[in-house]
């Protein structure tokens, strides 16, 4: 039997090594929010859900269905991300619409996005956010054929979020 305090202390261990990259410096020019002001920064540990779908040639192959993905800010769960996608924190929520995308450090990474927030609700730190940045991403990409029609894979990511709002 695992103790309550054993288990908290490998979980404060494992999220101190994936700690939040720093915000890259040179951020590609497809997703770059030029003027606007960075209201939160966050970083993501979860999963990118790929689902066994039919293709247009009859064949099978794993295709996105969703992330899901715990928020951290300075080591505190500060809330979550999932289909949508969206974005839950402290008492608001943003949903998002892919506005441009440039590749991940590796095949095996996911795009970094520069998403348009198409909905916004509650009064929290998302209240005025407009442009939301994944970057430094890390894993989550996943392709292939598949044998069964709905079976689903999980494919572990950690990324960074950056929440901007237009203006000053």
């Amino acid at each position: 039997m695992i103790k309550r305090s054993h288990l908290y202390a490998a979980t404060v261990a494992l999220l101190a090594q994936v700690a939040p990259a720093a915000v890259a410096v040179n951020l590609p020019n497809e997703i770059t929010a030029s003027g606007d002001k960075v209201v939160l920064q966050v970083h993501a540990e979860g999963a990118q859900i790929y689902q066994c779908k039919a293709t247009a040639s009859g064949g099978l192959s794993w295709q996105f269905r969703e992330p899901i993905a715990a928020l951290f800010r300075d080591g505190v769960t500060v809330g979550r991300h999932y289909q949508g996608p969206t974005w839950e924190i402290q008492g608001s929520t943003v949903a998002g619409k892919v506005a441009a995308r440039a590749p991940g450090a590796t095949s095996k990474d996911i795009a970094w996005l520069r998403l348009d927030v198409s909905d916004s609700q509650g009064d929290g730190p998302l209240k005025e956010v407009t442009i939301v940045q994944r970057i430094n991403t890390r894993g989550g990409e996943f392709a292939g054929e598949c044998d069964k029609v709905g079976e689903l894979f999980a494919v572990p990511y950690g990324a960074d979020y950056i929440f901007l709002r237009h203006g000053s």
